[in-house]
């Protein structure tokens, strides 16, 4: 590891705002005898542009300090490039570090930067947007811009418009038709919500929305048939149990490419890692493997 590293942190996550993790982070790189360069930047700033240029100024590592989506921000500058990815995971859910078995708590995450290996893992790409965890279209992103808009108007937090946007979408119930071509299979539903995850999800038991692996080379696709909100919800019983993979109303299955055509609209949200984007269909899913170096514990992963 260089001497210096850059460090983007999102004031505007979870945990980010506030002097005392700054200051464990100081003392952290401190005591590693690395130089922090340090980047503080507001929610909805350039975080890729700043990343771009973080790139290219010779410091070991980029560093992203924040949230799943602050943290794909900068993976999508670094993805494809020598440079490698620290995480200081600063953010409410944090699924990236997670699973990577990155540390939570901000001091040990800044030594997991100096101290751990590098590893490659892979990033899914859709229509040019980068994701190092999931994207969806239907329910969820229509959830998340009904929420930004009522913090927008109204204030708040966060998870209190969260699920008031959630009841709101919900209510309404809409369904997508769509036609997919998963590596030549092709499948046609009317839906609610389709997922795309950058390598494998446990959706079964008590490790629903994690990943075993980062680096199994492709994307997992998840499809619910046309269903009512009680069916919906059976979806997560049926899970607990371990029962969801037989179910006859919902698909699962991995592919390196994914084509997504839907009739009307032509232009829908989709959501990457939590950050909403309106695309025009077909949508062009691709797994990119050992696309992004990233810093993890030495336990976790072999070296690259």
């Amino acid at each position: 590891m260089s001497s210096a590293v850059e460090v983007i942190i999102n004031t505007g996550a979870g945990t980010a705002d506030g002097g005392g993790v700054e200051r464990a982070l100081a003392e952290a790189f401190a005591s590693c005898g690395v130089e922090a360069r340090v980047e503080r930047v507001r929610e909805g700033e350039d975080l890729h542009g700043l990343a771009r240029r973080a790139v290219s100024n010779g410091a070991g590592a980029v560093v992203a300090g924040g949230g799943d989506g602050t943290v794909a921000a900068v993976a999508s500058a670094l993805a494809g490039t020598d440079k490698p990815l620290g995480v200081l995971p600063l953010g409410t859910l944090n699924h990236f570090a997670k699973d990577l078995k990155i540390p939570l708590d901000a001091g040990e995450a800044a030594r997991n930067v100096c101290e751990g290996r590098v590893a490659r893992v892979d990033v899914g790409e859709v229509n040019g947007h980068v994701f190092v965890n999931n994207s969806s279209l239907g329910l969820y992103p229509l959830i998340v811009r009904r929420r930004e808009k009522l913090q927008q108007r109204e204030g708040g937090g966060k998870w209190p418009a969260f699920f008031r946007a959630a009841l709101a979408v919900l209510r309404r119930y809409p369904f997508l038709r769509v036609r997919l071509n998963a590596d030549g299979r092709e499948i046609v539903r009317e839906t609610p919500f389709v997922l795309v995850g950058n390598n494998e999800y446990e959706i079964e038991r008590f490790q629903i929305g994690a990943r075993r692996r980062l680096d199994a080379g492709h994307l997992s696709l998840y499809v619910a048939h046309r269903t009512g909100r009680l069916r919906l919800l059976g979806f997560a019983v049926r899970a607990l149990f371990g029962r969801l993979r037989q179910a006859e109303d919902f698909d699962a299955l991995c592919a390196q490419e994914i084509w997504v055509e839907t009739e009307r609209p032509k232009r829908l949200p989709v959501a990457t890692d939590g950050e909403v984007n309106v695309m025009t269909t077909p949508l062009h899913y691709r797994a990119l493997p050992g696309a992004l170096r990233v810093i993890v514990p030495r336990e976790v992963m072999g070296d690259e």
